[in-house]
């Protein structure tokens, strides 16, 4: 595993080495493919998104900023690529069942570790499923807060950068979809699991 930062990294490529950007592009493909795919709910299309993504990044690398997170850089590009994208007015295809295996395991957001029980963990497996499911009935903007705050573990200032809204518009986004995600997982019989589990769960900062 390579162990140079991001920012090390991003300063071999900018001196010409390739294999620091496929480094970079190994270290982010699946999150800015996760956040795509549940914007978008087409894997297909999250990824040709995402190669523009890192298209993108690659001829930008020169307006990166060291003393900031690279992620936040990296998924600004990936905000503003699908954004864009959705805003032609492309019609949104319906979620695929497969995308419960494109992503990030969502069971690890709502795990509990201390048990390897089989029966416990297909329970689990269950849930997050349920889960993705709500989530894909989030609106865009909600659902994108959800995965970067809950998946990717980003706090409030670094959604705030990506996505250019506000703090407050941020927390509204958050409470509002923690309240359409618990009233979808009651619908979907996991009301008492999924509530607390989404409300409590998630290594974003405040």
């Amino acid at each position: 595993m390579d162990a140079r930062t991001d920012a090390e990294l991003v300063a071999g490529a900018l001196r010409g080495a390739q294999e620091a950007f496929r480094e970079i592009a190994v270290r982010f493909e699946r999150p800015v493919y996760s956040l795509i795919v549940r914007m978008v709910h087409d894997p297909l299309l999250a990824e040709d998104l995402a190669q523009e993504v890192f298209i993108k990044a690659f001829r930008r690398l020169d307006t990166y900023d060291p003393q900031r997170k690279f992620s936040s850089w990296l998924f600004k590009i990936a905000h503003n690529t699908t954004i864009d994208h959705l805003r032609k007015g492309a019609p949104e295809t319906l979620p695929l069942e497969a995308e419960k295996d494109d992503g990030p395991d969502l069971s690890a957001v709502l795990a509990d570790g201390s048990t390897e029980d089989p029966a416990a963990a297909a329970e689990r497996r269950q849930m997050a499923r349920a889960l993705e499911k709500a989530i894909a009935a989030l609106r865009p903007e909600y659902r994108e807060a959800v995965v970067l705050f809950y998946v990717e573990g980003a706090s409030y200032p670094e959604i705030c950068e990506v996505t250019g809204l506000p703090s407050g518009t941020v927390k509204t986004y958050l409470h509002r979809a923690r309240k359409e995600l618990a009233q979808t997982m009651a619908a979907l019989g996991w009301a008492p699991a999924a509530g607390p589990g989404v409300e409590t769960s998630g290594a974003g900062g405040s």
